[in-house]
């Protein structure tokens, strides 16, 4: 059985760009120390731009 971890990031809006407000290779690393896998990535529907707003970090672990 596995037990699963969500981890929002927000995007942040510049000209003509979007970046993400926080590192997600640190993030993954940081959760790897922890034993936490990382599974998948989530991107949401697109926004009025053309880009999502946010995206997910999807870790699990085995309990």
């Amino acid at each position: 059985m596995y037990k699963y971890e969500f981890v929002k990031i927000e995007m942040k809006s510049g000209f003509m760009k979007s970046r993400p407000a926080r590192d997600h290779r640190e993030i993954i690393e940081s959760y790897a120390k922890k034993g936490w896998r990382f599974k998948q990535i989530f991107a949401p529907a697109m926004s009025g731009y053309g880009s999502a707003s946010y995206f997910e970090l999807i870790f699990e672990k085995e309990i």
